[in-house]
């Protein structure tokens, strides 16, 4: 590892008329990011040597914080609404400018990275942080250019994330000290307020959901995404807490990556370099992949240890729920690479349904999986927010609405246009409650979970007898290997079969509910693939 000393020696900055000084750390290894890190106070190595932080106020997104520049180019382009605030560029420049008096003479460390694993696609970034740790998740999660690549790398887009700046709500046209303003004519994201570091990954992300479908008609997608050994590639959609991470570290199977993905006519490509896990309640039997790479090199935000110990108490959420570790992709043994794989051959579609009403697998047809791409459903439950007792039924579009500058329609039409090319076939997991909802039921196991999964790759569901379902509409398999013939009926797990259809009924308007909200936007004609509730 190289000293301090000689790792400021090599920094060089040359963005937006800056110069480099002793200030300005360029491209630092892991060990001199943990370094300076412990230097300044801002981290602790666990037991197995990752960098444990803390990332203050914020421990997670604020998306009601994001804006993006309102400009000739974006005006008609982005589909304004909640996730997408609109910013006057005025207000852009001000807060630059701010941003720029802020930092001259503090510490920086700067980063030069890419994102898309398809050399057809590549993007070439610049990240500077205002602390150490922060350019290790930088590392840990973009692509990493090599030595000759990084000679002649040109920046195309800029991440300025100053966790110690403060915005000026009154005067910056910001709702709050915390901000992510994106600008796509400068393309320039600037970033104050907060130290989580997940805003980083996020607003490039948004970037890459505008750029890509809007200019190359490439699928941009919230998705894991693995490749078995006959170099079969699956999706797995899911918001947090569905098993997006987990079901794709298998261990059986080439992990491509476990969060944001390409689909282009030549097949899918990472667009990180590394993952970004919850590693709340994380297991060394049921997560051995996750587990294992929580070593030197990962850093890992807001968890506590167990007392009088170094050892992560992974159990609790005594700061938050939304524990993280970041670690590149190469820990986990069984990574592709380069991050790429073929037209996939299964998407699934995650949800945890905490009412127990959806069936553990569901086989659906093309305007279903639209439909449900559409709704991107799932459910929290009682503890994960104040004032939850119940479970609240949540839908996101494409399962990553706060990250879509686009109509979400332009997504599944393109995810259309995929499916029909492609051939894959769709499947709807359920890895939420089975035997009634949350606090009646149980979770469903994610040994059967995994054996589902299994079944489908091994193509053991093709030749069963399915059902359907007599609301929701999807058809569902009786048998399935390694899986009790009970579970895969839900209403059978219930007590009362009537309450149950109750139940499902009540969930179903929901759905129909949140599909009535965009029928100005193309999504009337997909309504009949959806639940039909009789009045």
């Amino acid at each position: 590892m190289q000293s301090l000393t000689a790792q400021t020696a090599t920094a060089r900055f040359n963005y937006s008329g800056w110069t480099s000084d002793e200030n300005t750390h360029y491209q630092c290894s892991p060990g001199s990011l943990i370094q300076f890190t412990l230097r300044n106070g801002q981290g602790v190595l666990n037991d197995t040597g990752a960098l444990v932080v803390k990332t203050g106020r914020f421990t997670g997104r604020s998306p009601k914080d994001k804006f993006i520049v309102k400009d000739a180019y974006t005006e008609n382009t982005i589909f304004w609404n909640e996730f997408n605030i609109p910013l006057d560029e005025k207000y852009f420049d001000e807060v630059y400018d701010q941003m720029m008096l802020f930092v001259q003479g503090k510490e920086l460390w700067i980063r030069d990275a890419i994102v898309c694993a398809d050399n057809a696609n590549k993007l070439n970034i610049r990240v500077i942080n205002d602390n150490a740790w922060s350019n290790l998740f930088v590392h840990n999660m973009f692509l990493k250019p090599t030595e000759n690549e990084l000679q002649y790398l040109e920046p195309e887009w800029l991440i300025l994330q100053i966790s110690t700046f403060k915005g000026i709500p009154e005067t910056n046209g910001i709702r709050s000290e915390n901000f992510c303003i994106i600008n796509f004519s400068k393309k320039i994201i600037l970033i104050g307020g907060t130290g989580y570091t997940g805003e980083i990954k996020k607003s490039m992300f948004t970037v890459l959901n505008f750029l890509l479908p809007h200019e190359k008609e490439i699928l941009s997608m919230h998705c894991s995404a693995n490749i078995g050994r006959d170099n079969d590639t699956a999706l797995f959609f899911g918001l947090s807490g569905t098993g997006k991470t987990t079901l794709s570290a298998d261990e059986n199977r080439r992990l491509i990556g476990d969060d944001e993905h390409g689909w282009s006519d030549e097949g899918v490509f990472n667009f990180e370099g590394g993952c970004y896990a919850k590693c709340i309640h994380l297991d060394k039997e049921k997560e051995p992949q996750i587990y294992s790479a929580v070593r030197s090199g990962a850093l890992v935000e807001n968890v506590t240890f167990v007392d009088g110990t170094d050892i992560i108490d992974f159990g609790s959420s005594q700061i938050t729920e939304n524990t993280r570790v970041s670690y590149p992709i190469n820990f986990v043994p069984n990574a592709a690479t380069p991050s790429l794989g073929d037209h996939p051959k299964n998407i699934f579609l995650l949800t945890c349904d905490a009412h127990g009403i959806l069936p553990p697998v569901s086989r659906l047809d093309i305007k279903q999986a639209m439909y449900y791409f559409l709704s991107g459903y799932t459910a929290k439950v009682a503890g994960t927010e104040d004032g939850i007792r119940e479970p609240v039924s949540t839908f996101s579009s494409c399962f990553g609405a706060p990250f879509l500058p686009l109509s979400p329609f332009t997504y599944a039409a393109l995810l259309e246009n995929r499916l029909l090319s492609s051939k894959a076939r769709v499947w709807l997991i359920n890895t939420g409650w089975t035997g009634g909802p949350y606090g009646i039921g149980k979770r469903i196991s994610l040994k059967h979970t995994r054996a589902v999964i299994k079944a489908i790759f091994t193509n053991q569901l093709d030749e069963v007898e399915y059902q359907t379902h007599p609301i929701f509409g999807m058809a569902f398999p009786l048998t399935c290997p390694d899986v009790p013939a009970r579970i895969l009926n839900p209403q059978n797990t219930w007590p009362d079969g009537e309450l149950y259809l109750l139940k499902a009924k009540e969930l179903a308007l929901k759905f129909i509910e949140n599909f009535d909200k965009h029928q100005d936007h193309g999504y009337a004609m997909l309504k009949s693939s959806g639940p039909v509730v009789k009045i």
